[in-house]
């Protein structure tokens, strides 16, 4: 029996906000500093290209993506890549998701399934620090659609933790940074 578990981290937010971008980012740190065995889940099976988005973000960075092609259940992929990433020995899975708005219930609900079927280490919402307060909104709605929609009689289980993208062009009004971390209690990654 096989009992290597990889390091599994869900990254989630609205829609053009970085979050393939910045995973990226993050592989690239696991990768060449931590020198960690890097996988990608493709599990944004919704976006035309969001797929090629992300192979060609791995290409650069010479790690494997795991993918299953448009229009299947991502929940599904995400269990399919974990698997293999078990069975591989791979150290991480980066699992993209498709971008969606917090009010959007059907894409809200895939969120949902794929992260209580899939228990992943780290669930990371992924906010643009320019939009200003429709970040902490946006954040709120993220996590307690997590938390009260509980899958299977699971423990309720919301984000994790915020990454920010497009931080360096806020200049110095991070007020609003400071009130996702202040009303959500979750720390910046």
């Amino acid at each position: 029996m096989n009992n290597f578990n990889p390091l599994v981290i869900v990254f989630c937010g609205v829609n053009g906000v970085g979050k393939s971008t910045n995973m990226a980012k993050i592989a690239y740190r696991f990768k060449m500093k931590a020198q960690l065995k890097v996988m990608i889940a493709a599990c944004d099976t919704f976006r035309a290209g969001a797929i090629e988005q992300v192979k060609k973000h791995a290409k650069v960075l010479e790690i494997n993506v795991f993918d299953k092609g448009y229009g299947k259940e991502p929940a599904d992929v995400c269990k399919e890549a974990v698997n293999v990433a078990k069975r591989d020995k791979i150290d991480v899975v980066l699992v993209d998701t498709a971008g969606r708005m917090q009010d959007d219930i059907p894409l809200m609900t895939a969120l949902n399934k794929l992260v209580y079927n899939n228990n992943p280490n780290y669930v990371l919402f992924v906010g643009e620090a320019l939009v200003g307060n429709d970040s902490i909104d946006q954040l709120k709605k993220f996590n307690n659609y997590l938390m009260e929609h509980p899958l299977n009689n699971k423990q309720p289980r919301g984000i994790d933790a915020i990454v920010l993208s497009k931080f360096d062009t806020v200049d110095d009004k991070v007020g609003a940074c400071i009130s996702m971390v202040y009303s959500t209690n979750k720390p910046i990654v």
